[in-house]
Protein backbone atom coordinates (compact mmCIF):
# COMPACT_ATOMS: atom_id res chain seq x y z
CA UNK A 1 0.00 0.00 0.00
CA UNK A 2 1.13 3.65 -0.65
CA UNK A 3 1.61 6.18 1.90
CA UNK A 4 -0.45 8.60 1.76
CA UNK A 5 -10.14 30.22 5.01
CA UNK A 6 -11.88 29.31 7.63
CA UNK A 7 -13.08 32.10 10.21
CA UNK A 8 -10.23 33.64 12.11
CA UNK A 9 -12.30 32.63 15.14
CA UNK A 10 -12.63 28.91 13.86
CA UNK A 11 -9.21 28.58 13.67
CA UNK A 12 -8.48 29.96 16.91
CA UNK A 13 -10.74 26.97 18.31
CA UNK A 14 -10.08 24.42 16.88
CA UNK A 15 -5.96 24.42 17.81
CA UNK A 16 -6.95 24.99 21.63
CA UNK A 17 -5.73 21.95 23.16
CA UNK A 18 -6.57 20.24 26.49
CA UNK A 19 -3.10 19.09 27.15
CA UNK A 20 -0.94 16.79 29.46
CA UNK A 21 2.70 16.72 28.31
CA UNK A 22 3.36 13.32 30.22
CA UNK A 23 1.15 10.89 31.52
CA UNK A 24 0.49 6.93 32.43
CA UNK A 25 -2.40 5.00 32.24
CA UNK A 26 -1.60 1.93 34.39
CA UNK A 27 -3.61 -1.28 35.31
CA UNK A 28 -5.17 -1.24 32.16
CA UNK A 29 -6.26 -3.78 29.58
CA UNK A 30 -4.82 -2.78 26.12
CA UNK A 31 -5.85 -3.84 22.51
CA UNK A 32 -2.92 -2.44 20.58
CA UNK A 33 -4.56 -2.47 17.36
CA UNK A 34 -3.56 -6.69 16.70
CA UNK A 35 -3.46 -8.19 20.28
CA UNK A 36 -4.37 -7.64 23.63
CA UNK A 37 -2.41 -7.30 26.99
CA UNK A 38 -4.06 -7.44 29.73
CA UNK A 39 -2.58 -5.31 33.03
CA UNK A 40 -0.55 -3.43 31.45
CA UNK A 41 0.95 0.76 31.60
CA UNK A 42 1.47 3.24 28.73
CA UNK A 43 3.32 6.27 29.03
CA UNK A 44 2.80 9.33 26.43
CA UNK A 45 5.11 12.15 26.46
CA UNK A 46 4.78 15.27 24.21
CA UNK A 47 2.07 13.82 21.61
CA UNK A 48 3.70 10.29 21.66
CA UNK A 49 3.41 7.09 23.05
CA UNK A 50 6.76 6.26 24.99
CA UNK A 51 6.74 2.89 27.14
CA UNK A 52 4.54 0.56 27.09
CA UNK A 53 5.37 -2.10 30.60
CA UNK A 54 3.45 -3.88 32.57
CA UNK A 55 4.62 -1.56 35.60
CA UNK A 56 5.91 2.21 34.33
CA UNK A 57 7.70 4.24 37.28
CA UNK A 58 5.99 7.85 37.10
CA UNK A 59 8.70 10.84 37.57
CA UNK A 60 8.35 14.79 38.22
CA UNK A 61 5.05 15.99 36.99
CA UNK A 62 4.08 13.12 35.53
CA UNK A 63 0.32 12.72 36.10
CA UNK A 64 -0.94 9.15 36.81
CA UNK A 65 -4.66 7.70 35.26
CA UNK A 66 -5.85 4.65 36.73
CA UNK A 67 -7.04 2.56 34.06
CA UNK A 68 -8.53 -0.77 36.49
CA UNK A 69 -11.96 -1.86 34.94
CA UNK A 70 -11.06 -0.25 31.51
CA UNK A 71 -9.65 -1.08 28.26
CA UNK A 72 -7.15 1.28 25.96
CA UNK A 73 -7.27 1.11 22.56
CA UNK A 74 -6.56 3.06 19.18
CA UNK A 75 -8.84 5.89 17.67
CA UNK A 76 -10.93 4.90 15.32
CA UNK A 77 -11.19 5.63 11.87
CA UNK A 78 -14.04 5.86 9.29
CA UNK A 79 -12.93 4.54 5.70
CA UNK A 80 -15.77 6.05 4.20
CA UNK A 81 -17.41 9.78 4.75
CA UNK A 82 -18.63 12.39 2.90
CA UNK A 83 -18.08 15.85 5.37
CA UNK A 84 -18.79 19.33 4.09
CA UNK A 85 -18.37 21.00 6.71
CA UNK A 86 -15.73 21.41 9.47
CA UNK A 87 -18.44 20.53 12.14
CA UNK A 88 -18.62 16.87 10.25
CA UNK A 89 -14.68 16.43 11.94
CA UNK A 90 -15.58 18.34 15.23
CA UNK A 91 -18.63 15.37 15.77
CA UNK A 92 -16.03 12.49 14.69
CA UNK A 93 -14.08 13.60 16.82
CA UNK A 94 -15.93 13.90 19.91
CA UNK A 95 -16.71 10.24 19.37
CA UNK A 96 -13.18 8.92 19.03
CA UNK A 97 -13.07 9.06 15.19
CA UNK A 98 -10.00 10.75 14.96
CA UNK A 99 -9.04 9.56 11.11
CA UNK A 100 -11.78 9.54 8.66
CA UNK A 101 -11.64 8.59 4.77
CA UNK A 102 -13.54 11.50 2.54
CA UNK A 103 -14.50 9.44 -0.88
CA UNK A 104 -15.89 12.55 -2.78
CA UNK A 105 -16.26 16.19 -2.43
CA UNK A 106 -15.39 19.73 -3.49
CA UNK A 107 -11.53 19.77 -3.63
CA UNK A 108 -11.16 23.67 -2.85
CA UNK A 109 -13.55 23.51 0.51
CA UNK A 110 -11.30 20.06 1.57
CA UNK A 111 -8.28 22.02 1.00
CA UNK A 112 -9.09 24.21 3.77
CA UNK A 113 -10.59 21.77 6.22
CA UNK A 114 -7.37 19.68 5.93
CA UNK A 115 -5.75 22.79 7.55
CA UNK A 116 -7.47 21.36 10.79
CA UNK A 117 -5.48 18.11 10.80
CA UNK A 118 -3.41 19.21 13.77
CA UNK A 119 -6.27 20.47 15.84
CA UNK A 120 -7.03 18.64 18.99
CA UNK A 121 -10.74 18.33 18.68
CA UNK A 122 -11.35 17.15 15.21
CA UNK A 123 -10.70 14.48 12.89
CA UNK A 124 -7.71 13.86 10.25
CA UNK A 125 -9.17 14.87 7.50
CA UNK A 126 -8.03 12.54 4.08
CA UNK A 127 -9.40 12.98 0.62
CA UNK A 128 -10.33 11.15 -2.49
CA UNK A 129 -10.63 14.81 -4.48
CA UNK A 130 -13.43 14.59 -6.96
CA UNK A 131 -14.45 10.91 -7.47
CA UNK A 132 -14.17 9.99 -11.11
CA UNK A 133 -17.29 9.56 -12.98
CA UNK A 134 -18.79 9.37 -16.07
CA UNK A 135 -21.29 12.48 -17.82
CA UNK A 136 -24.54 12.23 -15.48
CA UNK A 137 -23.23 9.68 -13.62
CA UNK A 138 -23.81 9.34 -9.90
CA UNK A 139 -21.56 11.84 -8.40
CA UNK A 140 -22.91 14.39 -10.41
CA UNK A 141 -26.47 14.87 -8.85
CA UNK A 142 -25.02 17.32 -5.95
CA UNK A 143 -25.03 20.65 -6.97
CA UNK A 144 -21.00 21.32 -7.71
CA UNK A 145 -19.66 20.92 -11.00
CA UNK A 146 -17.41 17.62 -11.16
CA UNK A 147 -15.08 16.42 -13.59
CA UNK A 148 -15.86 13.63 -15.73
CA UNK A 149 -14.47 11.18 -18.11
CA UNK A 150 -15.62 9.71 -21.61
CA UNK A 151 -13.45 7.43 -22.12
CA UNK A 152 -9.88 5.63 -21.23
CA UNK A 153 -8.18 8.28 -22.62
CA UNK A 154 -8.93 10.72 -20.31
CA UNK A 155 -7.69 8.57 -17.21
CA UNK A 156 -4.05 10.09 -17.33
CA UNK A 157 -5.50 13.43 -17.16
CA UNK A 158 -7.79 12.87 -14.26
CA UNK A 159 -5.45 11.31 -12.09
CA UNK A 160 -2.52 14.22 -12.74
CA UNK A 161 -5.37 16.70 -11.47
CA UNK A 162 -6.20 14.04 -8.52
CA UNK A 163 -2.30 14.49 -7.82
CA UNK A 164 -2.34 17.99 -8.25
CA UNK A 165 -4.92 18.61 -5.54
CA UNK A 166 -2.76 16.78 -3.53
CA UNK A 167 -5.74 13.38 -3.44
CA UNK A 168 -4.95 10.83 -0.81
CA UNK A 169 -6.17 8.15 -2.72
CA UNK A 170 -8.36 8.01 -5.94
CA UNK A 171 -11.79 6.98 -5.68
CA UNK A 172 -13.88 5.44 -9.19
CA UNK A 173 -17.67 4.82 -8.96
CA UNK A 174 -18.96 2.13 -11.32
CA UNK A 175 -22.97 2.32 -11.24
CA UNK A 176 -24.62 0.79 -13.82
CA UNK A 177 -28.27 2.16 -13.06
CA UNK A 178 -27.30 5.71 -14.29
CA UNK A 179 -24.61 6.64 -16.43
CA UNK A 180 -21.13 5.04 -15.56
CA UNK A 181 -17.85 4.61 -16.50
CA UNK A 182 -17.13 1.02 -18.60
CA UNK A 183 -14.46 -1.60 -17.89
CA UNK A 184 -11.90 0.10 -19.43
CA UNK A 185 -11.76 3.56 -18.49
CA UNK A 186 -11.85 1.70 -15.04
CA UNK A 187 -8.44 0.23 -15.54
CA UNK A 188 -6.81 2.74 -16.86
CA UNK A 189 -7.85 4.73 -13.95
CA UNK A 190 -6.43 2.16 -11.74
CA UNK A 191 -3.22 1.95 -13.61
CA UNK A 192 -2.78 5.73 -13.77
CA UNK A 193 -3.90 5.54 -10.37
CA UNK A 194 -0.53 3.03 -9.32
CA UNK A 195 2.11 5.30 -11.53
CA UNK A 196 1.13 7.72 -9.13
CA UNK A 197 1.70 5.97 -6.33
CA UNK A 198 -2.38 6.19 -4.98
CA UNK A 199 -4.21 3.38 -4.49
CA UNK A 200 -7.35 3.26 -6.16
CA UNK A 201 -10.63 2.18 -4.43
CA UNK A 202 -13.97 1.59 -6.28
CA UNK A 203 -17.43 1.91 -5.35
CA UNK A 204 -19.66 -1.03 -6.62
CA UNK A 205 -23.22 -2.34 -6.28
CA UNK A 206 -23.18 -5.77 -7.86
CA UNK A 207 -21.19 -8.68 -7.41
CA UNK A 208 -20.34 -8.77 -11.33
CA UNK A 209 -18.40 -5.63 -11.15
CA UNK A 210 -16.35 -6.12 -7.94
CA UNK A 211 -14.88 -9.09 -9.59
CA UNK A 212 -14.34 -6.68 -12.51
CA UNK A 213 -12.33 -3.96 -11.03
CA UNK A 214 -10.55 -6.61 -8.56
CA UNK A 215 -9.10 -8.41 -11.46
CA UNK A 216 -8.09 -4.89 -12.65
CA UNK A 217 -6.04 -4.46 -9.73
CA UNK A 218 -8.29 -2.14 -7.64
CA UNK A 219 -6.85 -2.01 -4.11
CA UNK A 220 -10.52 -1.91 -2.37
CA UNK A 221 -14.12 -1.67 -3.19
CA UNK A 222 -15.82 1.42 -0.74
CA UNK A 223 -18.63 -0.64 -0.62
CA UNK A 224 -20.05 -4.40 -0.59
CA UNK A 225 -22.05 -5.55 -3.30
CA UNK A 226 -26.07 -6.47 -2.52
CA UNK A 227 -27.33 -8.21 -5.49
CA UNK A 228 -25.84 -11.40 -5.69
CA UNK A 229 -24.25 -13.85 -3.17
CA UNK A 230 -20.15 -14.46 -4.21
CA UNK A 231 -19.67 -18.29 -4.83
CA UNK A 232 -16.69 -20.33 -3.19
CA UNK A 233 -15.40 -20.91 -6.80
CA UNK A 234 -15.56 -16.99 -7.14
CA UNK A 235 -13.98 -16.23 -4.35
CA UNK A 236 -10.73 -18.40 -5.10
CA UNK A 237 -10.62 -16.62 -8.28
CA UNK A 238 -10.25 -12.95 -6.41
CA UNK A 239 -7.85 -14.36 -3.96
CA UNK A 240 -5.74 -15.16 -7.43
CA UNK A 241 -5.75 -11.37 -8.18
CA UNK A 242 -3.80 -9.08 -5.57
CA UNK A 243 -4.52 -8.24 -2.13
CA UNK A 244 -7.68 -5.95 -1.59
CA UNK A 245 -10.14 -4.85 1.09
CA UNK A 246 -13.81 -4.33 1.55
CA UNK A 247 -15.76 -1.27 3.27
CA UNK A 248 -19.15 -3.31 3.65
CA UNK A 249 -20.97 0.01 4.68
CA UNK A 250 -23.61 -2.23 6.05
CA UNK A 251 -25.66 0.26 7.87
CA UNK A 252 -26.06 2.54 4.84
CA UNK A 253 -27.51 -0.52 2.45
CA UNK A 254 -29.87 -1.70 5.40
CA UNK A 255 -31.00 1.89 5.61
CA UNK A 256 -31.42 2.26 1.73
CA UNK A 257 -33.55 -1.27 2.19
CA UNK A 258 -35.62 1.03 4.67
CA UNK A 259 -36.35 3.39 2.55
CA UNK A 260 -36.81 1.27 -0.84
CA UNK A 261 -39.39 -0.72 1.63
CA UNK A 262 -40.42 -3.59 -1.21
CA UNK A 263 -38.14 -2.91 -3.60
CA UNK A 264 -35.84 -4.13 -1.32
CA UNK A 265 -36.97 -7.44 -1.73
CA UNK A 266 -34.59 -8.47 -5.40
CA UNK A 267 -31.55 -7.49 -3.50
CA UNK A 268 -29.40 -9.90 -0.49
CA UNK A 269 -31.19 -9.53 2.79
CA UNK A 270 -29.29 -8.93 6.02
CA UNK A 271 -28.61 -11.91 7.08
CA UNK A 272 -26.79 -12.70 3.56
CA UNK A 273 -24.96 -9.79 3.89
CA UNK A 274 -23.39 -10.59 6.47
CA UNK A 275 -22.66 -13.97 5.77
CA UNK A 276 -20.97 -12.15 2.85
CA UNK A 277 -18.58 -9.94 5.19
CA UNK A 278 -18.36 -13.09 6.93
CA UNK A 279 -16.94 -15.01 4.03
CA UNK A 280 -14.78 -12.29 2.98
CA UNK A 281 -12.77 -12.23 6.48
CA UNK A 282 -12.72 -16.07 6.81
CA UNK A 283 -10.82 -15.71 3.33
CA UNK A 284 -8.09 -13.81 4.52
CA UNK A 285 -9.51 -10.12 2.63
CA UNK A 286 -9.12 -7.21 5.18
CA UNK A 287 -12.49 -5.58 6.28
CA UNK A 288 -12.49 -1.99 6.79
CA UNK A 289 -15.58 0.00 9.34
CA UNK A 290 -17.34 3.02 7.24
CA UNK A 291 -20.22 4.57 7.30
CA UNK A 292 -21.32 6.86 4.39
CA UNK A 293 -22.07 9.80 6.32
CA UNK A 294 -24.17 12.03 5.82
CA UNK A 295 -26.17 9.57 3.28
CA UNK A 296 -29.83 8.68 5.07
CA UNK A 297 -29.20 10.94 8.06
CA UNK A 298 -26.08 8.82 9.45
CA UNK A 299 -23.79 10.91 11.41
CA UNK A 300 -20.09 11.11 11.22
CA UNK A 301 -19.21 10.35 15.20
CA UNK A 302 -21.12 7.41 16.88
CA UNK A 303 -23.11 5.78 13.99
CA UNK A 304 -19.27 4.01 13.48
CA UNK A 305 -20.26 2.14 16.48
CA UNK A 306 -23.56 0.74 14.82
CA UNK A 307 -21.16 -0.25 12.03
CA UNK A 308 -18.80 -2.15 14.00
CA UNK A 309 -21.96 -4.11 16.21
CA UNK A 310 -23.13 -4.78 12.47
CA UNK A 311 -19.53 -6.44 12.01
CA UNK A 312 -19.77 -8.31 14.99
CA UNK A 313 -22.97 -9.98 14.14
CA UNK A 314 -21.80 -11.26 10.73
CA UNK A 315 -19.20 -13.72 13.40
CA UNK A 316 -16.31 -11.85 12.72
CA UNK A 317 -14.14 -12.19 16.16
CA UNK A 318 -14.52 -8.96 18.57
CA UNK A 319 -11.26 -8.52 18.14
CA UNK A 320 -11.03 -8.58 14.70
CA UNK A 321 -13.62 -6.17 14.46
CA UNK A 322 -11.93 -3.97 16.58
CA UNK A 323 -9.57 -3.88 14.00
CA UNK A 324 -12.25 -3.04 11.38
CA UNK A 325 -12.21 0.63 12.60
CA UNK A 326 -8.67 0.85 13.58
CA UNK A 327 -5.44 -0.61 12.22
CA UNK A 328 -7.27 -2.11 9.17
CA UNK A 329 -7.89 1.25 8.01
CA UNK A 330 -4.70 2.73 8.80
CA UNK A 331 -2.45 0.16 7.60
CA UNK A 332 -5.15 0.34 4.22
CA UNK A 333 -4.50 3.52 3.65
CA UNK A 334 -1.17 3.98 4.42
CA UNK A 335 -1.48 6.38 7.54
CA UNK A 336 1.57 6.56 9.68
CA UNK A 337 1.88 6.24 13.55
CA UNK A 338 -1.67 6.28 14.25
CA UNK A 339 -3.78 2.86 14.46
CA UNK A 340 -1.76 1.23 16.74
CA UNK A 341 -0.42 1.59 20.28
CA UNK A 342 3.07 1.18 20.12
CA UNK A 343 6.16 2.60 21.04
CA UNK A 344 6.59 5.85 18.76
CA UNK A 345 3.17 5.83 17.60
CA UNK A 346 1.26 8.86 18.33
CA UNK A 347 -0.78 8.82 20.95
CA UNK A 348 -4.03 8.68 19.34
CA UNK A 349 -6.04 6.86 22.23
CA UNK A 350 -9.75 6.19 23.68
CA UNK A 351 -10.05 5.02 27.96
CA UNK A 352 -13.21 3.01 27.66
CA UNK A 353 -15.09 1.84 31.16
CA UNK A 354 -15.50 -1.74 30.47
CA UNK A 355 -14.37 -3.86 27.92
CA UNK A 356 -15.29 -4.06 23.91
CA UNK A 357 -13.37 -6.78 23.52
CA UNK A 358 -16.03 -8.48 25.47
CA UNK A 359 -18.69 -7.02 24.20
CA UNK A 360 -18.43 -4.32 21.33
CA UNK A 361 -21.44 -2.24 22.61
CA UNK A 362 -19.34 -1.49 25.37
CA UNK A 363 -17.25 0.98 22.71
CA UNK A 364 -19.78 3.45 23.76
CA UNK A 365 -18.72 3.81 26.84
CA UNK A 366 -16.42 6.47 26.90
CA UNK A 367 -14.21 7.33 29.45
CA UNK A 368 -11.43 10.11 27.89
CA UNK A 369 -10.12 10.79 23.97
CA UNK A 370 -6.91 11.82 23.27
CA UNK A 371 -5.53 12.74 19.92
CA UNK A 372 -1.78 13.25 19.92
CA UNK A 373 -1.79 12.95 23.44
CA UNK A 374 -4.20 16.10 24.11
CA UNK A 375 -7.71 15.48 25.15
CA UNK A 376 -10.76 15.91 22.87
CA UNK A 377 -13.23 17.90 24.08
CA UNK A 378 -16.43 16.13 24.89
Amino acid sequence: MFKIKLTLGLIVIAFMGYGQNSFIIENVKVFDGEVIFESTSVKVENGVIVEIADVIKAFGETVIIDGKEKTLMPALSNAHVHAWLPESLSEAAKAGVLNVMDMHGMEPYQGMMRQLKDSTNFARFYVAGYAATAPGGHGTQYGFPVPTLMGPKDAKNFIEDRVKANADYIKIIVTPSEATLDSETVAELINEAHNAEKIAVVHVSRLEDAKDVISNDADGLVHLWRDKILENSELERLLESKPFFVIPTLLTTLKVFEVIGAGADKYLNKEELLQEVKKLYEAGIPILAGTDPPNLGINHGTDLYKELELLGESGMPIIEVLKAGTSNITSAFGLENTGFIKVGYTADLILIDGDPTEDIKNISNINTFWKKGKKVKL
